[in-house]
């Protein structure tokens, strides 16, 4: 297919996307219209809690000829300048990435450029750089570039596209590996981002994406993983049709089914290398097309089961509030704020957020305004109940708070199913 694909134009709700931001297939299907949400990381500053906060409707729609689950691009073209989410604050995400590392390594061997693109603290690229790989991150968060820089990790500060890919290339040389992690799932404009991609790869180059799954989705009833920044969730038949436009072919996936809550690390490469696909790659499109990925009835399906899920877990608060009992949300993430906004979950359930990521405290949640604190804070002010918005960290979670545990504390999970869980 041609690179030069024309997106479609036609007057249309903003809200709405009236085309596939991957394969421009017309008109996905709306199957899940969430309301009005401010950005999942749009976190409110204490002397802002009076002022009303930017919203923009959250409509999940889903292509039916390839499966991306998706929403219309709303956020400014700039809030991703300053940023408050870090992998490095999960011990999960440092292990992840130094496996990860070994991987781009071995593709990469000596010499050839690896560009993470979204690189964020630096924590892939720090990796790789220990195993002596050339390196260079793109990221538009100066903030967050600051850390990355830090830890010895040399950050390209931009929004990355064509003209991003032309002044890194003739800066750096081209990239033998590109790679982005969970930030694909951020692009609105696709098919721009591609043609970076392919200004910026070596001709015999690989672009690896990792991102959740959109069938994990659908599976596990993970409906938090929409949000404004999180503008796509992919399938992997999705990603096949998109790189067919740019003359990539994917040719090999690994399956990560314990990174946020079921995740896929895909591997294109251009069509003139002849480099054949892995088995793998069949086996998980047929798996998606059985499952269901292209028909309405999935997704019907699925709001259903997501709207008995927050009855649920409305009423379990309810009875653990009547009980008297102090309960606190474990995880000031986006994917959190997703989900207490939609289910309605406020104050009146949450007495406080803690997290991890120093640059949350002192603030509140976005839409239900619930107070941020420390970790800390669940030993100095005792909750008896912690509800796990970070629910795809649970393990890890649940093995730092063995203390809360042995004083009786218990866990409230979520999803896939509303669970309460004791020591």
């Amino acid at each position: 297919m041609s690179s030069q694909a024309v997106l479609r134009t036609v007057d249309a709700p903003t809200d709405r996307l009236v085309q596939c931001r991957a394969c421009l297939a017309p008109d996905p299907y709306l199957f899940l219209p969430l309301g009005d949400h401010a950005p999942a990381q749009m976190l409110i500053k204490p002397e802002d809690l009076e002022r009303p906060q930017p919203s923009f409707p959250l409509n999940a729609q889903v292509c039916l000829e390839c499966g991306l689950v998706e929403v219309a691009d709303q956020i400014p073209p700039d809030f991703f300048r300053h940023y408050l989410y870090v992998p490095s604050g999960a011990a999960t995400m440092q292990s992840h990435f130094r496996e990860f590392a070994d991987v781009l390594a071995s593709h990469a061997a000596s010499t050839g450029l690896i560009v993470d693109i979204g690189c964020n603290d630096g924590l892939l690229l720090a990796a790789c750089n220990a195993l002596g790989c050339k390196t260079l991150g793109i990221d538009p968060a100066a903030n967050i570039a600051e850390l990355a820089n830090a830890r010895g990790v040399d950050v390209h500060v931009a929004y990355f596209n064509p003209e991003t890919a032309v002044d890194v290339a003739d800066k750096h040389g081209k990239a033998k590996i590109i790679v982005t992690t969970n930030t694909f799932n951020h692009i609105g404009d696709l098919h721009n981002f591609m043609r970076g991609i392919d200004i910026l790869l070596s001709e015999d180059g690989m672009f690896v994406i990792e991102v959740p799954r959109a069938k994990e989705l659908i599976d596990h009833n993970e409906f938090d993983n929409i949000y404004h920044e999180h503008v796509s969730e992919f399938s992997l038949l999705s990603l096949v049709k998109l790189g067919a436009f740019f003359d990539l072919d994917v040719t090999d996936v690994h399956r990560l089914p314990n990174i946020h809550g079921g995740s896929m690390r895909v591997f294109l490469t251009r069509n003139a290398t002849g480099t054949a696909r892995t088995p793998i790659v069949q086996e998980m499109l047929d798996e998606e097309a059985a499952g269901g990925m292209l028909e309405e009835s999935t997704y019907q399906a699925l709001v259903e089961r997501v709207d008995a899920i927050g009855a649920e877990l409305r009423q379990m608060l309810s009875d653990l509030k009547a009980q008297g009992l102090k309960i606190a949300g474990y995880g000031a993430s986006a994917r959190g704020n997703t989900l207490i906004t939609y289910f309605g979950i406020g104050p009146q359930y949450l007495d406080f957020l803690v997290d991890k990521n120093v640059l949350k405290h002192g603030l509140y949640s976005p839409n239900t305004r619930i107070p941020i604190k420390p970790v800390e804070a669940i030993e100095t002010e005792k909750p008896d109940i912690l509800f796990v918005l970070a629910w795809n960290f649970f393990d890890e979670i649940r093995a730092q708070q063995q203390a809360f545990l042995d004083r009786g504390g218990k866990f409230v999970v979520p999803l896939p199913r509303p669970t309460l869980v004791s020591g």
